[in-house]
């Protein structure tokens, strides 16, 4: 059976080629069926975990982690009773992942090859593999081999990146996976579905698990032999999928190639498309922070009616736990892996549309106080995760009522984040040494969260007054009383 997925997230990845500066980027919402699980940010330091034992209280997959474990930057859980759920992070040799994206295979499929009960799931994936790998594609291979030996509890779909490479990986049985490196001028838009289409299997572009060809023949699982459709093989087209799924692909879509013509309940949307404009992070930001705006189907908007509010899900919800767009700047020449400006972790804490992206640098030694509030599973507005939350909260309820509060807000931090990142970054590249680019790049961090802070806090004093101010439990006295 495979355990059940708890995080249906929606995922964009964009080649350096469609980006506007040449950068590679992936990125992801983390949902989750409660809307208050509170998230850490945090620095794993080099050989942190060597030597030590990991297992997950989801599956009982144990694994020991070897020596030889990179520094990485990891998005666990506050409370880690139920596992890691490190979701993302960039490691010193600059690979990005990002895991995972829930997924769902047919019954066929996982009749000849179902998951593993103690096998790999979300909780430990990027533990095991993000501290060792020193490319994507090599991020890829680490994943694909401990699943083809070890076995996977679940479907997901997995993020990987690196300075030239952006690859999706999806792990479809118990064993069975295919990758694909999105090419350098398209980008991706997945939404807890196998998405993957044509295998060419002559190209280095993909990679898949040993044997899949073999399984798929032997089990008479391909319904159009002389191609390798992997969404069609190993994919599902559910009524489910036309609600919960498809419309979160078509928006993205929607946003990235307005030119194109298509149907939200379209089971055939491409999984790889070209952007009609060059990609920056605002765009990708705008798809991850977006309910259906501007259409019928908002759930807090305008437009339509009840019915058509409530037809799909959203992309961002107020069980978004965090929003993530990892970019990966451009080598210049000379300059070796590891080495180059440092990635920059775009990180919404809470649900993106009500806060801020905030460019993190991860080529740093440790992460402000504030983004890691240790066991902090109660609310507490001095932990990062807390206040962020607080703003969505009092934002949506009566988005009549504070809509343009939060655009201006959301509007302002923009232009602070944008200008913030500038700066550092003149300032990063006139320092030669590593040692000084990560301590000056830990103090950009340091401002920038403190400056978000105090403006989140300023933001929450305006909601107040505003739902105050239009509370129905009033009253207008009259006059001669």
């Amino acid at each position: 059976m495979g355990i059940e997925g708890k995080r249906s997230c929606t995922s964009v990845l964009v080649g350096r080629a469609a980006t506007r500066d040449g950068s590679v980027i992936i990125a992801r919402n983390e949902d989750n069926t409660t809307p208050n699980l509170a998230k850490n940010f945090r620095v794993v330091a080099a050989g942190e975990r060597d030597g030590q034992t990991l297992e997950s209280p989801e599956t009982g997959f144990t694994f020991t982690m070897s020596e030889g474990g990179m520094r990485y930057t990891a998005m666990p859980d506050a409370d880690t009773s139920g596992g890691l759920y490190e979701e993302a992070g960039v490691n010193s040799a600059h690979v990005a992942m990002s895991a995972t994206e829930s997924a769902y295979a047919n019954d066929l499929v996982l009749a000849f090859d179902p998951f593993v009960e103690d096998g790999l799931a979300e909780d430990a994936m990027l533990t095991a593999v993000l501290p060792y790998v020193r490319s994507a594609r090599e991020g890829v291979r680490r994943l694909g081999d401990i699943v083809e030996e070890r076995g996977s509890a679940e479907a997901n779909g997995v993020l990987f990146a690196d300075r030239s490479e952006a690859w999706y990986m999806e792990i479809a049985t118990g064993h069975h996976w295919v990758a694909q490196r999105i090419p350098d001028d398209c980008y991706a838009v997945v939404a807890n579905q196998i998405s993957i289409q044509e295998v060419d299997f002559e190209s280095d572009g993909f990679m898949w698990s040993q044997g899949i060809r073999e399984f798929v023949d032997g089990n008479a699982l391909n319904p159009r032999p002389g191609s390798f459709d992997f969404r069609r093989i190993f994919g599902t087209a559910t009524e489910q999928d036309l609600h919960y799924n498809t419309p979160r692909v078509w928006y993205g879509q929607k946003v990235l190639t307005p030119s194109a013509v298509q149907s939200p309940e379209d089971f055939d949307l491409p999984f790889i498309r070209r952007a009609d404009f060059k990609i920056g992070v605002e765009d990708v930001a705008r798809v991850l922070s977006s309910h259906f705006d501007l259409t019928e189907f908002d759930p807090i908007g305008r437009r339509g009616d009840a019915k058509s509010r409530a037809r799909y899900r959203a992309i961002a919800l107020s069980r978004t736990q965090e929003s993530h767009i990892i970019q990966m700047p451009p080598l210049s020449e000379g300059d070796a892996a590891g080495e180059g400006p440092s990635p920059v972790c775009w990180t919404a804490v809470g649900t993106p549309g009500f806060s801020p992206y905030l460019p993190l640098f991860t080529d740093v030694g440790s992460l402000p106080a504030c983004l890691d509030g240790a066991h902090c599973t109660e609310p507490d507005f001095e932990n990062a995760y807390w206040l962020f939350r607080s703003l969505q909260a009092l934002s949506d309820a009566r988005y009549g009522v504070t809509e343009r509060i939060v655009q201006a807000y959301c509007s302002e931090q923009r232009r602070k984040m944008h200008a913030h990142l500038s700066k550092a970054r003149a300032l990063e590249s006139s320092l030669s040494l590593k040692e000084e680019r990560e301590i000056y790049l830990g103090r950009a961090n340091e401002r920038l969260l403190e400056d978000a802070m105090s403006d989140a806090r300023a933001q929450l004093g305006r909601l107040m007054k505003a739902l105050a101010q239009a509370s129905p439990l009033s009253y207008t006295m009259d006059s001669n009383l």
